[in-house]
C-alpha cells in the first residue's frame, strides 16, 4: 500500500480534500493498521458488515462475528476515521438452508417469519446507533461459481424469496428516512454531504481510473478491464505490457448505460442527457414510461424521468425495459 500511494503522488496532483476510501472487513481492521492506513491519507472507510446477528453472519459464511462488526467500527472512529460505509445485506434467510442436505451436527437455527423481519430492523438500528454517516444494502443475490451457487445447484438451499425480500427492502427506505439517511442512489444511503464522491462519478457517467487485476476504467466513449488472474496480470507487467480487453461503446450502449445508471439516482435521467448520445429516442421509449407511471413506479416531469420509492426495488427491470 505504501507503494501504491507514493505512486499516486509521484504521478498525480492529489486533490487536498480528495476522497480517499479503503474497502476492508471487520477482521482486516485493528489500530494498528487504522493509524498506518491514516498515514497514507486514507480518510474513508468502506466496511463489509452484512449484518450484526451471528447466525446470518454464520449463514452467509462470514468469518467476523457481530461483535467484531461492532469493535471495528468504534475503533475507527476512536482514531480519527469518522467517514465510515457499512454494506448490510436484506433478504437473508438462514430457514432456507435445507437441514437435511446439512451435513453439519449444528444447523442452523429456525426463525418465524416476524423474527426475520425483526432481525432485520435491529440490523438497522445497531448501524444506527454507531452513527455511520453512510450504509450502502443490498438485497442477497447467489451467483454462479460462489458457494451459495453450489449449494443452489445442489438444491441445498432455496433462492432469495422476491415477496420477502421487497417487504425487507420497504423497511430499509422506512427506517432510513426515519433517521434521517437519503436515498440518494437505489442501494445508497446517506446523511447530509456525506455521499459517496467515487460512487456518485460511476452514476454520473463520469470518466475514471481502474488499476490492478479485474479493474475497470472508463473514459466516456470506450470501457476497459483488466484481466482478472493475478499470475497473468503480473507476467505480462513484467514483458511491460497491461492485459486488458477494449470495448467501444456504441451509441446505443451509452444511452442504455445512462438510462441503467441515472435511473438508480435520485436525480434521475434527462431526455436532453440521452439524445447527447445521438440515439433517437423511439416512441416506444415514451410508452414505456407512461405503463410505469400508471403503475407509480417512475415520474417524468421537466424531461426527467425518475424512480419512486415504489420503483426503486424494481430498478433494474424498469431500465431494462427502457433500452434500446
Amino acid at each position: 500500500m505504501h507503494d501504491i500511494f507514493e505512486t499516486v503522488h509521484h504521478l498525480f496532483e492529489v486533490d487536498k480534500n480528495a476522497e480517499i476510501t479503503l474497502e476492508a472487513n471487520p477482521d482486516d481492521i485493528t489500530k494498528e493498521r487504522l493509524l498506518i492506513w491514516q498515514r497514507f491519507g486514507i480518510n474513508r472507510l468502506s466496511i463489509g458488515i452484512q449484518s450484526f446477528n451471528d447466525d446470518y453472519l454464520k449463514y452467509m459464511n462470514r468469518i467476523h462475528t457481530s461483535k467484531m462488526a461492532t469493535e471495528c467500527v468504534q475503533e475507527s472512529q476512536s482514531v480519527g476515521i469518522t467517514n465510515l460505509s457499512i454494506d448490510l445485506i436484506y433478504g437473508v434467510n438462514p430457514n432456507n438452508y435445507k437441514k437435511p442436505a446439512r451435513k453439519s451436527s449444528n444447523p442452523p437455527r429456525v426463525f418465524t417469519e416476524k423474527e426475520l423481519h425483526l432481525n432485520w430492523q435491529k440490523d438497522l438500528k445497531t448501524a444506527f446507533k454507531l452513527n455511520v454517516p453512510h450504509i450502502s444494502s443490498y438485497c442477497l443475490t447467489i451467483e454462479e461459481k460462489t458457494v451459495f451457487g453450489t449449494w443452489l445447484e445442489n438444491k441445498q438451499i432455496e433462492d432469495v424469496d422476491d415477496g420477502f425480500a421487497a417487504v425487507q427492502f420497504r423497511t430499509l427506505q422506512r427506517e432510513m428516512k426515519a433517521d434521517g439517511f437519503e436515498q440518494y442512489e437505489v442501494a445508497s444511503f446517506a446523511k447530509e454531504g456525506k455521499y459517496a464522491v467515487h460512487n456518485t462519478s460511476y452514476w454520473s457517467g463520469d470518466s475514471y481510473l481502474g488499476v490492478g487485476p479485474s479493474a475497470h476504467s472508463f473514459n466516456g466513449s470506450s470501457r476497459q478491464f483488466n484481466i482478472s488472474n493475478n499470475t497473468m496480470y503480473i507476467k505480462n507487467l513484467d514483458e511491460e505490457l497491461v492485459p486488458f480487453t477494449l470495448e467501444e461503446l456504441t451509441p446505443e450502449n451509452r444511452f442504455n448505460e445512462l438510462v441503467m445508471t441515472g435511473l438508480r439516482t435520485v436525480w434521475g435521467v434527462s431526455t436532453e442527457r440521452l439524445k447527447e448520445t445521438g440515439v433517437a429516442i423511439p416512441g416506444e421509449f415514451y410508452e414505456t414510461i407512461q405503463v410505469f407511471e400508471k403503475q407509480e413506479k417512475l415520474t417524468f416531469e421537466n424531461n426527467v424521468l425518475k424512480l419512486t420509492d415504489k420503483g426503486k426495488f424494481f430498478a433494474d427491470g424498469i431500465a431494462s425495459e427502457l433500452f434500446v
